[in-house]
């Protein structure tokens, strides 16, 4: 998932990609399988928060990524792109709580 957030906390945007036909597939999280459709698609997702809430990469000023817990794999996707984005951009990169940001979802 993505999401362009302001620095006051509103959401402009969110963009999920759904893994459960893996899981339903593999009767559960099959780490490997999951790293891979996280790579499948991660530029898709981001792509969408950013196009739904009308901004670019150069409109940012910080980028925000899952650090942990969690399958390492699949983080590693996400701070991968995360990386790449303020590296480009020269963008601060910021650290969340991988189970924090499921609780967050409910905003």
């Amino acid at each position: 998932a993505a999401a362009v957030v302001r620095g006051d906390g509103e959401i402009l945007s969110q963009a999920i990609a759904s893994q459960s036909d893996l899981l339903v597939k593999w009767g559960g999280v099959a780490p490997k399988m999951a790293e891979e459709a996280h790579a499948l698609a991660i530029d898709q997702v981001v792509q969408k928060a950013l196009d739904d809430a009308n901004v670019s990469e150069s409109d940012l000023s910080a980028v925000a990524v899952t650090i942990g817990p969690g399958l390492s794999l699949c983080l590693r996707v996400g701070v991968h792109k995360a990386r790449k984005i303020a590296k480009v951009f020269g963008l601060p990169i910021v650290g969340v709580h991988h189970m924090e940001a499921h609780a967050l979802v409910s905003r």
